[in-house]
């Protein structure tokens, strides 16, 4: 018998890619954008819904860009011990991922793509959602960064502590939770622009331990929450191809 060494995983930072384009011919993205503040049942419903047309040819791809009254979402990683304090609602979110706080002042962007008509690859998918996020962010002369080890995009504090080891301070400033259903895609990204960050203390955000939470006012960019989604979707339509407006009064 011939042995064969375990097989390991290729690093997560070799999928980056900036570039997450469909196939010629397909419809551009419907851009939603839900006034005021949505429930997370009625986002949740919407997503199934839009899912399962996409899935059957009867709907284009869509965005949908929601802020959410203060909850908490657990997605199948989620570990008991990660929600330390029970102050808001709790959702079972079906998605990728462990315990993550939504709430206003964060957007939220549901993001249903079909990727039989870009490319099958959920890791390449993942990534490029990042660089969405740091292509918007770097609008504000922010950098932000990934991480092999951890889902999302971190900003460095160099002002904060260090860690015992002498490592710079960074703080999470998106988040990304994602899952795949007859390869279209559900729920997304969200993005912290002036939310209450002392909500982020009833959980251990994404599981992940001895990092903090920022949002773009904490690094001192005020900005409208309209203002983002304008930037969200010139850098969407650079990373994931056109786009078309579609609002809906929430």
């Amino acid at each position: 018998m011939t042995s064969h060494p375990p097989q390991t995983a290729a690093p997560r930072l070799l999928a980056a890619t900036d570039r997450f384009l469909p196939s010629d011919g397909s419809p551009p993205v419907e851009w939603i954008v839900l006034d005021g503040l949505t429930s997370y049942d009625t986002a949740l419903a919407a997503m199934e819904a839009r899912v399962a047309a996409i899935a059957e040819g009867e709907a284009a791809e869509a965005v949908m860009l929601v802020e959410h009254p203060p909850l908490y979402t657990a997605g199948t990683g989620a570990r008991d011990d990660d929600l330390l304090d029970h102050r808001f609602p709790v959702f079972s979110a079906g998605r990728g991922g462990q315990y993550t706080y939504h709430g206003p002042g964060q957007r939220v962007a549901y993001v249903l793509l079909d990727l039989k008509r870009r490319r099958q690859d959920v890791r390449a998918f993942v990534a490029a959602l990042e660089s969405w996020i740091i292509a918007t962010l770097s609008e504000f002369q922010i950098v932000g960064e990934r991480r092999e080890d951890r889902v999302g995009v971190w900003v460095a504090r160099p002002e904060g502590e260090r860690s015992s080891d002498g490592a710079v301070s960074e703080d999470k400033i998106a988040a990304i939770g994602i899952r795949v259903r007859r390869w279209v895609t559900f729920h997304g990204i969200s993005l912290n622009v002036d939310p209450d960050l002392t909500h982020f203390s009833g959980i251990v955000p994404c599981g992940i331990r001895g990092h903090g939470v920022t949002s773009l006012a904490d690094l001192g960019i005020l900005v409208s929450m309209p203002e983002v989604d304008a930037l969200l979707r010139k850098n969407f339509e650079t990373v994931f191809g056109a786009s078309r407006p579609a609002t809906v009064g929430g």
